[in-house]
């Protein structure tokens, strides 16, 4: 019997240390502990992928939490179930002793691991859901205060006013004030429309 991990955080940067510490301490080599950096929404994920691929029937998987398979109900429970019984592979969740495929092979046992899961699987799915909907409800109230997303627009460059000035005046083309401040036309255009809305006539 071969022993595997498998550790995964949301983003790039979250820590993986206290997964990783707990693979070491229930005895799972490093070479075999497979780290995947990205959502649980789905199983897509390369690390899991390699992970399925190096292991054999008869072989132990570690994870530390059933959320750290995925976060998504239905695909929790045909991924164990593919695990188990496709791969054979037996599945030890650290944190839920209940969840050991080792033990209780018997009619009651795997009964009790089915309910445990799939009690686990529907509380790490409603949590992804409660994360979306926080996050929809916190951008909605930041934008409700006046926040921007998305990525800042370019600082005017110092020399605008006078170029735009010598536009509007009939001093020289669109193009040409365009080119003169780095900018496409259109982008010209719709900087020279913000900063009429913004500022009064006598700041030009």
């Amino acid at each position: 019997m071969r022993v595997f991990g498998y550790v995964r955080v949301s983003s790039m940067d979250q820590n993986e240390d206290r997964q990783l510490r707990e693979m070491r301490r229930v005895g799972v080599d490093r070479r075999r502990i497979y780290i995947d950096k990205q959502s649980g929404k789905d199983f897509n994920r390369n690390g899991y992928k390699s992970l399925c691929s190096a292991m054999h029937e008869g072989d132990l998987l570690y994870i530390l939490s059933i959320d750290r398979l995925g976060r998504n109900y239905s695909d929790i429970q045909e991924q164990w179930r593919y695990l188990t019984r496709e791969k054979c592979v037996d599945i030890a969740v650290i944190e839920m002793p209940l969840l050991d495929t080792r033990n209780g092979k018997d009619v009651m046992g795997t009964f009790l691991a089915d309910i445990v899961l799939q009690v686990l699987s529907f509380v790490a799915h409603n949590e992804r859901d409660n994360i979306r909907k926080r996050q929809s409800q916190g951008i909605a109230a930041a934008k409700a205060r006046g926040a921007k997303f998305g990525r800042p627009p370019k600082q005017l460059p110092d020399e605008f006013t006078p170029i735009w000035i010598q536009w509007v005046t009939g001093s020289i083309s669109a193009d040409t004030a365009a080119r003169m401040c780095g900018m496409s036309r259109s982008t010209f255009f719709r900087r020279v429309r913000e900063a009429q809305e913004s500022a009064s006539p006598r700041e030009f």
